[in-house]
């Protein structure tokens, strides 16, 4: 067995991200809280929409659950727009999360796809150790082809991090895309969810039939929307064989409950991490708030899921 296997705590060397993400997952349930400091929440919670209110709101929101839900996400569009002093705040939050011992995951929505050297600088900036926006896994987008995320798929290998792919997500506009088949009758989304599959199976095949090895999940994710209805169904997308876990975005607030998810992920229901936002987050800005409303929706998703 490798060291380092999906699992295996080996002295000096990070557990996978597969494997950090179903630890946590199995300690606090099967909850993603995202960190969107868009205007309107600001203004919400009485804070200003700057760089000043963009800190208050995302440190009290990763102060508040760090250490009680499984991931915690930040949107790095809402720190991006406040330009040199909001990335500052997005290294911060990053770092407080990172420097926590209560086991949530930080992953970095990002949605980062590119070619080439381009990629490679994006692979070094999120997934190389000692970097000051390394996060434990990264949103990416294959839409310039699978191959092009080679980079951030082998710096996270390297560092024991993991990625996202877009899959399925629950715009109309993409399905124009993901949905489209191939000349052999393949849907597109079907090949990402193929690849991530290899990747994952390459990565958990040394662990198979140890006795006693915890649940296992490769540290390639899905990005599936939780209001995709049938569509993985419908196009053939075999989601329970891809072994990782399944980030699915619209839970909660945006109206996908047990019914939705069951339709959506069928017997994949184990791997999905559920990701909310505006459920959580309109319950602050008191800590106490968002501490409720954070293990009301982890109780929420964990029913759901069953």
């Amino acid at each position: 067995m490798r060291p380092g296997a999906a699992g295996e705590d080996v002295p000096g060397v990070r557990p996978t991200f597969g494997a950090r993400l179903a630890d946590a997952m199995d300690r606090y349930g099967p909850l993603c809280v995202g960190i969107d400091p868009h205007p309107g929440l600001l203004r919400a919670w009485g804070l200003t929409d700057d760089a000043a209110g963009l800190r208050a709101f995302a440190l009290t929101v990763a102060e508040s659950l760090v250490g009680r839900v499984a991931a915690l996400k930040p949107q790095s569009a809402f720190f991006e727009r406040h330009g040199s002093a909001g990335v500052a705040v997005l290294e911060e939050v990053l770092a407080l999360v990172r420097a926590a011992d209560g086991g949530t995951q930080v992953v970095l929505d990002a949605k980062r796809g590119d070619i080439g050297s381009t990629m490679d600088g994006y692979a070094d900036a999120y997934l190389r150790d000692g970097a000051p926006l390394a996060c434990d896994a990264l949103t990416v987008s294959p839409y310039l082809g699978f191959g092009s995320l080679e980079p951030a798929l082998s710096a996270a290998r390297a560092t024991g991090r993991g990625v996202f792919v877009l899959a399925l997500t629950s715009n109309p506009e993409g399905a124009g895309v993901q949905h489209a088949r191939t000349a052999d009758g393949s849907c597109v989304a079907g090949l990402v969810a193929r690849a991530a599959a290899g990747l994952n199976r390459t990565e958990l095949e040394d662990r198979e039939g140890v006795d006693g090895a915890p649940r296992l999940l490769g540290s390639v994710g899905l990005v599936v929307g939780a209001t995709t209805g049938d569509a993985a169904a419908r196009l053939g997308i075999d989601l329970a064989a891809v072994r990782g876990p399944l980030l699915a975005p619209g839970v909660g607030a945006q109206g996908a409950g047990a019914r939705e998810l069951e339709h959506v992920f069928g017997a994949a229901r184990g791997d999905v991490l559920a990701s909310t936002s505006r459920a959580v987050l309109q319950a602050g800005p008191s800590a106490a708030g968002l501490q409720e409303a954070a293990a009301r929706a982890a109780h929420e998703a964990a029913a759901a899921l069953r």
